[in-house]
C-alpha cells in the first residue's frame, strides 16, 4: 500500500472537533474584521471632505467645470454649495467640529446601544442577531457613500446615517466573543485571544487601503464596497456559523460544563474557604484575587452555588446588576474606557494628523496610518502571551499601559522629524496603545464571562462583554469628540490629552494589579458566590 501524501497525513492528524474549531477561528475573525472594515472609511475620508486652500483663500463658491470633475465627480453633480475647500458642509473654518460630531454621532450611539445589545444578544440565537447586524450595518454603511452620488450636502443625513449605523454594530462584538468563547477553554485564551483580535487591525488596515483607492477620485465608493462586503459576510455568517460545539455534538474545551441538575436547579462547584463570614454574607470582594486559572487543585463538594434554572433545565440569563457584581468588571470597564479613548481618536484622528504634519495627500495618510495597525496587531498578540505566561491579567494591561504614556509624548514630537520618524513611532505607539485594549476586550472580558462564581452560566457571557466594551465605547466616542474641539488649538494639546487618559486607565487597574501581586499562586484566590434571584 503507498504511504499517504504529506498534505493529507497532515490533514487527518487533526481531530474533527479541531478542524471545526479551526473553521469557527477563522470565521468569527473575518466577520468581525469586516465590522471594522466597514467604520475606517470616515476616518480615511476626512482630508476629502475637507482640503487646505490655497493660503489666503476663504471657501468661495465653485460652479461645475472642466478642472473639478477629476475631484469630485462628473461636472453635472457639481452645485454652488462646493468650493474648493472638500465637500459642504464639512467646508468650513468649523470643519473640525463637524467632523467630530460624524465620529460622536456613530460612537455615542454604539456606546449605548452596546449595554443594550448584550441583554438583548444572550436571549436570541447568535447567528441570527449577528447576521441582522451585519446586514443593517452593509446596508447604512453603504448609505453614507450615496451622499456622494445624489450631491447631499446635509450635515443632518450624515449625522443619521452615523447614529443607525453605530446602533446595528453593536450586535457584532458580543456575539463574536460568545460565540467563540463556547468553542475554547481558559488555558492559553490569552495567546487565541490575543491572535484572534488582530482582526481589528486587519480590518482597519483593509479598510484603509480600500477607502483610500477611491478617496481621491470618487470617496462614495469609499463606503459602498466596504458596505457590501459587510453585508456579504452577513449572508455567510447566516449559512456557516455553528454557535456551540454541542449543536454539532463536538466536545467542548470548556471547563465550565461539569454540573449536576436536581429538582430543576442547577448546582455548580466553587473553590472557596468555608469561614464564619461566608454564612452570614459574601465574602469581601478585596479578599478576593481575580481571573484565575480553573482546574488546579480539586474542590470540597459542598462548596456548590445554587442558581436558578428556567423550565427547560437551561440557566437563566444573568441581570445586568448582577453581571456588575462580578470581581472585576467595573474595574476592567473603567479602565477600558479610558484606553479606548487613546486608541480610537488614533483610529478617527491619524490619518489628518499625518496630512498636516507631513504634508501628505489624503491617499498616503491613509495608507501610512495603517502601520499604527500593524504595531497594534504584535501588541495584542504579545499582551496575550505574557498574560498566559504570567496568570496575571491587570499587571500586564498597567505595565503596557505605564509605557505608553511616554511613548504618546516622545510621538507628538518625533513625528514631527520626518517621515521615517512618524513610521516607527507609528509602530511603537499601536503596539503599547492597542495591547491593554485588544486583552480587555476579549481574554479578559471572557475570563470575567466565565467567572467561578458564575460557574456554567453561558447566558453571563455576552452581558459581561457589552457591559466591558459599552462603557470603553463611551471613551471611544469622547477622544474623536474632545479631538475635534482641541485640535484647532494645536496638535500637540490632543497629545497631552492622550497622555492624561493613559494615566486615568492605569489608575483604575491599580487595586487589581494589587490583588494579583498579592496572591501567591494561580489558586490562592477566594472566589466569593454569585447568587442570581
Amino acid at each position: 500500500m503507498a504511504r499517504l501524501p504529506v498534505g493529507i497525513r497532515f490533514i487527518i492528524s487533526f481531530s474533527r472537533d479541531q478542524w471545526y474549531r479551526a473553521f469557527i477561528f477563522m470565521l468569527t475573525f473575518l466577520l468581525y474584521a469586516s465590522f471594522h472594515l466597514s467604520r475606517k472609511p470616515i476616518s480615511i475620508v476626512k482630508g476629502e471632505l475637507h482640503k487646505q486652500c490655497a493660503a489666503g483663500d476663504e471657501p468661495e463658491p465653485r460652479f461645475g467645470g472642466p478642472s473639478s470633475s477629476t475631484r469630485h465627480g462628473p461636472t453635472h453633480w457639481l452645485l454652488n454649495n462646493e468650493t474648493d475647500c472638500g465637500w459642504a458642509p464639512f467646508d468650513k473654518n468649523n470643519y473640525q467640529q463637524l467632523l467630530g460630531a460624524l465620529d460622536y454621532s456613530f460612537l455615542c450611539a454604539y456606546a449605548i446601544g452596546m449595554y443594550l445589545s448584550g441583554i438583548i444578544g444572550e436571549r436570541l440565537p447568535i447567528r441570527y442577531y449577528l447576521t441582522f447586524g451585519m446586514l443593517a450595518s452593509g446596508a447604512f454603511t453603504a448609505l453614507f457613500g450615496l451622499g456622494y452620488f445624489y450631491n447631499i450636502h446635509s450635515l443632518g443625513f450624515y449625522v443619521v446615517t452615523q447614529i443607525i449605523n453605530g446602533l446595528v454594530q453593536t450586535t457584532g462584538w458580543p456575539s463574536v466573543v460568545t460565540c467563540l468563547s463556547n468553542w475554547f477553554g481558559k488555558g492559553r485564551r490569552g495567546l487565541i485571544m490575543g491572535i484572534w483580535n488582530s482582526h481589528t487591525s486587519v480590518g482597519n488596515i483593509l479598510g484603509s487601503l480600500i477607502a483610500g483607492y477611491w478617496v481621491s477620485t470618487c470617496w462614495g465608493l469609499s463606503f459602498i464596497v466596504p458596505g457590501a462586503i459587510v453585508a456579504a459576510m452577513g449572508i455567510v455568517c447566516f449559512l456557516f456559523l455553528i454557535e456551540h460545539p454541542k449543536d454539532i455534538k463536538c466536545s467542548s474545551t470548556l471547563p465550565t460544563h461539569s454540573k449536576i441538575s436536581e429538582n430543576g436547579m442547577n448546582r455548580f462547584r466553587l473553590q472557596k474557604q468555608t469561614t464564619h463570614t461566608e454564612k452570614n454574607g459574601p465574602l469581601d470582594p478585596e479578599r478576593q484575587c481575580l481571573l484565575l486559572s480553573d482546574g488546579k487543585s480539586s474542590l470540597h463538594p459542598s462548596h456548590i452555588v445554587v442558581l436558578p434554572s428556567d423550565s427547560s433545565g437551561s440557566m437563566a440569563a444573568i441581570s445586568f446588576t448582577g453581571a456588575l457584581r462580578i470581581p472585576g468588571v467595573i474595574e476592567f470597564s473603567l479602565c477600558l474606557l479610558f484606553a479606548k479613548l487613546v486608541s480610537y481618536t488614533f483610529l478617527f484622528w491619524l490619518p489628518l494628523y499625518i496630512t498636516n504634519v507631513d504634508h501628505l495627500d489624503a491617499k498616503q495618510a491613509g495608507e501610512l496610518s495603517t502601520l499604527f495597525d500593524v504595531g497594534g496587531i504584535f501588541g495584542g498578540i504579545l499582551a496575550g502571551v505574557i498574560s498566559d505566561r504570567l496568570e496575571k491579567r491587570a499587571s500586564t494591561c498597567g505595565l503596557m499601559l505605564l509605557l505608553a504614556a511616554p511613548t504618546l509624548y516622545v510621538f507628538s514630537s518625533v513625528s514631527k522629524m520626518g517621515l521615517e520618524a512618524t513610521i516607527a513611532m507609528l509602530l511603537l505607539s499601536g503596539a503599547l496603545v492597542s495591547g491593554p485594549y485588544a486583552l480587555i476586550t476579549t481574554a479578559v472580558s471572557a475570563d470575567l464571562g466565565t467567572h467561578k462564581s458564575l460557574k456554567g452560566n453561558s447566558h453571563a457571557l455576552s452581558t459581561v462583554t457589552a457591559i466591558i466594551d459599552g462603557t470603553g465605547s463611551v471613551g471611544a466616542a469622547l477622544g474623536p469628540l474632545l479631538a475635534g474641539f482641541i485640535s484647532p488649538s494645536g496638535w500637540s494639546n490632543v497629545f497631552y490629552m492622550l497622555m492624561f487618559a493613559d494615566a486615568c486607565a492605569l489608575l483604575f487597574l491599580i487595586r487589581l494589579i494589587h490583588k494579583e501581586l498579592s496572591c501567591p499562586g494561580p489558586t490562592a484566590g477566594i472566589q466569593a458566590p454569585l447568587k442570581e434571584h
